[in-house]
């Protein structure tokens, strides 16, 4: 039986995250992988990407951090890839792939992953390739339905609450665009696990054509579920029956940190290739986000009942955002800068002031009034 993973997204971050895992797990002997990496949107800019991944000698992830008190730096030559496929140049070896062999899907899409676009998502009876990542994905559990209906687990790594619910919705709705029968509902909600998931590591550069640099610390959170599973044992990996701390750690403190530091990059004209080390040595803005985070995040925090935990993540938090190893620009960090603002600073707020929160928020109000 293959272990075979398919893994949507090619970006650096699931490169030095789910990839690395694997390979780690391979490398303590666990029969895990391998896994294919597909280029969700056929952009000509990533084929070079796309065909790194088919090198056997594999791609380099770089941890420099802190751990335990220590500095660390060291490279791991990450081998669990063994092809990189273009959804839309090659849709047969992926169909087959995945109808096949596939056990587990693994996707990170970005910000708008799971946007549809019904006028291009037909894929029909004579095998068009939709254009969405959610309605292809429909189209192959549609042919995976017909062949063989065995069992699969989607394993969703978007930034998105809910995410798995969020997918399995977005795929019905467009296999109902495409009138697949009932009996493909079924076996949906039956044998095919949509988890709900929360990852959390600084991925900071990228190494071309591929390969990453990451912090130490690393979160894969995967909720507890029928027919759930990991894909491999691994120290960065929990299995939970309540993903919402996690998440709401992870979101409403160090997601909410990077969006507050890059509203302010953007509206005060800072350096463009600046950092989050760099912007955080100014006095002025380091006392911001400190009392931001005192004044507005914790007292949120502390009305859920999550006050000592939202506290121990704040202190890890900006050890992570001072590693002196890491160049995070945030550059990166402020694209589809809006979507993140209503993620994590309106949602924290809605969140906070359904348990009554103490502060008034106003820091926070004003930047999520400035986006709607």
């Amino acid at each position: 039986m293959s272990s075979r993973i398919i893994q949507f997204g090619t970006s650096r971050f699931l490169q030095a995250h789910a990839a690395l895992f694997v390979h780690e797990a391979q490398q303590s002997g666990q029969d895990v992988g391998p896994i294919a990496v597909v280029q969700v949107s056929g952009a000509s800019s990533r084929s070079g990407r796309v065909a790194a991944f088919g090198n056997p000698q594999g791609y380099p992830v770089i941890i420099r951090g802190m751990s335990d008190g220590q500095p660390l730096n060291r490279t791991i030559q990450v081998t669990s890839v063994d092809r990189g496929l273009s959804a839309t140049e090659h849709w047969r070896e992926l169909s087959k792939l995945f109808v096949e062999e596939a056990e587990f899907v693994v996707s990170n899409t970005g910000d708008t992953g799971y946007q549809t676009w019904p006028e291009d998502d037909r894929f029909g009876l004579y095998g068009d390739v939709p254009r969405s990542f959610p309605a292809k994905l429909a189209a192959l559990l549609v042919q995976r339905w017909q062949a063989s209906a065995r069992p699969l687990i989607i394993l969703p790594c978007e930034l998105i609450t809910g995410n798995g619910h969020v997918l399995k919705q977005a795929v019905v709705d467009c296999a109902r665009l495409n009138n697949v029968a009932a009996g493909f509902y079924d076996w949906l909600d039956g044998h095919v696990a949509f988890a709900e998931t929360l990852v959390d590591r600084i991925v900071s550069e990228p190494i071309e054509p591929i390969g990453a640099v990451a912090e130490p610390y690393a979160l894969w959170a995967i909720k507890r579920a029928p027919g759930v599973r990991a894909p491999c044992q691994h120290p960065s990996i929990v299995l939970t029956d309540d993903l919402a701390p996690y998440e709401r750690l992870k979101l409403h403190i160090l997601n909410l940190g990077h969006t507050f530091l890059a509203e302010i990059w953007q509206r005060e004209g800072r350096p463009a290739d600046e950092t989050v080390r760099a912007i955080l040595a100014d006095k002025d803005i380091r006392t911001r986000l400190d009392t931001l985070y005192e004044s507005e995040v914790l007292p949120g925090f502390a009305a859920n009942d999550m006050g000592d935990e939202a506290k121990a993540y704040v202190a890890t938090t900006l050890d992570r955002f001072l590693n002196p190893f890491l160049d995070h620009r945030i550059a990166d960090i402020s694209q589809h800068h809006p979507e993140k603002v209503a993620r994590r600073i309106r949602a924290f707020l809605d969140w906070a002031d359904k348990a009554g929160s103490t502060s008034d928020m106003g820091t926070l109000r004003q930047i999520a009034a400035h986006y709607i």
